[in-house]
């Protein structure tokens, strides 16, 4: 089979078809769809979202889970509220809020890392505790009146109707792409997440890799926690509530197997694209927040489901095929 058509037919040639159809359907129900300014406004409305989807594709094709991403958010976003009420200036309350971040990813990365505990009940945990900070921190008040030079970050365009968290998105995907694709530490990952052991036998620092990715994906965590305190101009205990619904979906639905050591980034980004126009579209037919989220819920069970279900069907085909020619 050509390299042309095994694309076409590879998981990714799926996810192209099904986001011409979304987009199809949607630009039928409403025309100013596809409108520069409507398409800025789907990334804008969860930016915050798509960036750390990047880094938890580097978590999940490693064989890992951070369920603490959206807590990372809150908490950060939190710590930078806190610190703006009690009189520090924004700037420093900004750094504060990237360290806490930084602090979080180095303290996963330790017990997955270095302890060996499960990712999946390291960041469970920490996913409630991260949470419990931030509603101690602001308790039920919710905190804005954030300075001008800040909330024109998330809210105003940087280079004409471009906000400043898209075009960081664009930056970080770029980066993503560089590291995933072409680069030795790309490698690793891959490696580490088809076989933790091989890649300890062929010398690769399997804690080193592990550390840095929880690290960095906090950090982004808390980037992104910035962000959306900028755009919303105001923050609340439960800020980013819920979002690791929406990032992991994306990742898996991106054919990044949940068993880690397969998958690529070109496809995740076929569906945040995916994502963000169905939810654009469900918004255009007056769904409820709650309806959407069940919607992402199905996706998220069918992202794990189809890839199986095809796997299966492409070793039984493959079976038949070999019986057929040892019969021959």
């Amino acid at each position: 089979m050509s390299s042309k058509l095994q694309r076409l037919v590879s998981w990714e040639g799926f996810l192209l078809v099904l986001l011409l159809i979304t987009i199809f359907i949607n630009s039928s129900i409403a025309p100013a769809y596809l409108s520069i300014e409507n398409w800025i406004n789907i990334f804008q409305l969860s930016i915050e979202k798509i960036i750390v989807v990047l880094a938890m594709t580097f978590i999940i094709i490693n064989a890992e889970i951070d369920l603490s991403v959206a807590s990372v958010m809150g908490l950060s976003a939190a710590v930078l509220a806190y610190l703006h009420l009690a009189g520090v200036p924004m700037g420093f309350a900004v750094a504060a809020a990237l360290l806490i971040g930084l602090l979080c990813g180095l303290f996963n990365g330790f017990w997955i890392s270095f302890i060996g505990l499960p990712s999946l009940v390291v960041t469970l945990a920490t996913l409630i505790m991260f949470r419990g900070g931030a509603r101690i921190l602001l308790e039920d008040r919710s905190v804005g009146n954030f300075p001008d030079w800040f909330n024109a970050l998330g809210q105003k365009g940087l280079v004409g109707p471009f906000p400043i968290a898209l075009i960081l998105f664009a930056l970080f995907v770029i980066l993503v792409v560089i590291i995933l694709e072409y680069s030795g530490f790309g490698r690793y990952v891959y490696v580490i997440g088809n076989s933790k052991d091989v890649a300890q036998y062929s010398g690769i620092k399997v804690r080193r890799v592990k550390m840095t990715l929880f690290t960095m994906s906090a950090f982004a965590a808390a980037i992104a926690g910035v962000l959306f305190a900028s755009r919303l101009g105001a923050v609340r205990g439960d800020t980013a509530l819920g979002f690791e619904l929406d990032i992991i979906t994306m990742v898996l639905l991106g054919g990044v197997s949940i068993f880690g050591g397969s998958g690529s980034i070109y496809g995740v980004l076929l569906s945040i694209l995916i994502v963000l126009n169905l939810r654009n579209g469900m918004s255009l037919v007056n769904l409820t927040g709650h309806l959407q989220t069940g919607v992402i819920g199905i996706l998220l069970i069918l992202s794990v489901l189809i890839p199986n279900l095809a796997g299966y069907v492409r070793r039984t085909w493959e079976k038949r095929q070999y019986a057929q020619e040892t019969a021959v």
